[in-house]
């Protein structure tokens, strides 16, 4: 049985997107590892965005950092 996530990201919404995209059963260790990479990569991207505005001498974090930070990581 697959640990309790502790994480940002909520299960049923991820259940339902994979459900959308055709995955008609999903395992429980597959969905917590499908969650831990996103919130990973969400939080590797929120420390590059943050880099971003703080070299740019800002405190808010736009659309333009976010996808500056993203760039090449997909």
């Amino acid at each position: 049985m697959a640990k309790k996530a502790e994480g940002y990201i909520a299960k049923a919404p991820i259940r339902r997107l994979m459900k959308r995209e055709g995955a008609d059963l999903v395992a429980a260790d597959a969905l917590d590892k499908l969650i831990n990479f996103l919130e990973k990569n969400a939080a590797n991207a929120t420390k590059d965005a943050i880099k971003i505005t703080k070299k740019d001498k800002r405190k808010r974090i736009t659309a333009a950092d976010i996808r500056e930070a993203t760039r090449g990581s997909y």
